[in-house]
């Protein structure tokens, strides 16, 4: 069966990316879900699509996804790579585990399906990758410290990407949210944001569907603040 639009969510389970499919299906796309637990199997039969249980840390799981929805529907036009939580804890008080367990949740997340996927988008002659960062990835916070030192290293990937497939219209950016209302809420960080709120869930799936609209063909290479002006200045 073809379709016209079909969008792969990676972690999409839950939080922010299961907002992201939640919005790509309300936008016309077939989409197809991986989550480690059953919550994206249920959205994904809830939106009418496809879901797989499975890591973002495993090839095998990465390829059953990426099988399935080529057999469903003979295309792949969009990937969101989501994520999970990574280590916390003071920066030199993580071992060597805890910080190849953050390159594996934030790095590496994007790294594998994208390996799968960009040569499908290739043949096609188009494709989005977006992949969902962090606002703190260029003004890190020692609240999350693999989160930003791994997201900085995926915005230079998401660089030397962009350089490389630009010219077979295969793009990639990244979304960096703030304070997100996904999140337990406390008054100072809400002050610390100019905007004096915290963010929706909804706007980063707003901002994630636009970069997946053919209205954004033109952009690539881009980490984009969702944040409320928090990182205004950096």
């Amino acid at each position: 069966m073809m379709t016209d639009k079909v969008a792969i969510i990676t972690a999409g389970g839950s939080g922010m990316g299961a907002d992201a499919a939640r919005r790509l299906a309300q936008d016309g796309f077939q989409v197809a879900i991986l989550s480690s637990s059953g919550k994206g199997e249920a959205l994904a039969q809830e939106l009418g699509g496809l879901g797989v249980t499975g890591s973002n840390q495993s090839n095998d799981d990465l390829g059953r996804l990426v099988d399935a929805t080529m057999e469903r529907w003979g295309r792949i036009d969009v990937l969101v790579n989501s994520a999970g939580h990574g280590p916390r804890a003071p920066v030199l008080e993580l071992d060597d585990e805890q910080w190849h367990t953050g390159m594996d949740v934030y790095l590496l997340n994007v790294i594998r399906p994208t390996r799968l996927i960009t040569p499908i988008m290739q043949k096609q002659g188009s494709g989005s990758i977006i992949n969902i960062s962090t606002a703190w990835a260029f003004e890190p916070s020692a609240m999350f410290p693999t989160s930003a030192v791994f997201r900085a290293g995926l915005a230079a990937f998401t660089k030397l990407f962009a350089d490389t497939y630009a010219a077979n219209n295969v793009r990639m950016n990244n979304v960096l949210p703030g304070w997100i209302d996904s999140l337990p809420g406390t008054e100072e960080r809400r002050q610390s944001v100019p905007m004096q709120r915290y963010g929706k869930a909804e706007e980063i799936a707003a901002t994630i569907a636009f970069l997946a609209s053919e209205g954004a063909g033109y952009i690539t290479g881009q980490n984009i603040r969702v944040d409320g002006g928090l990182t205004r200045s950096v």
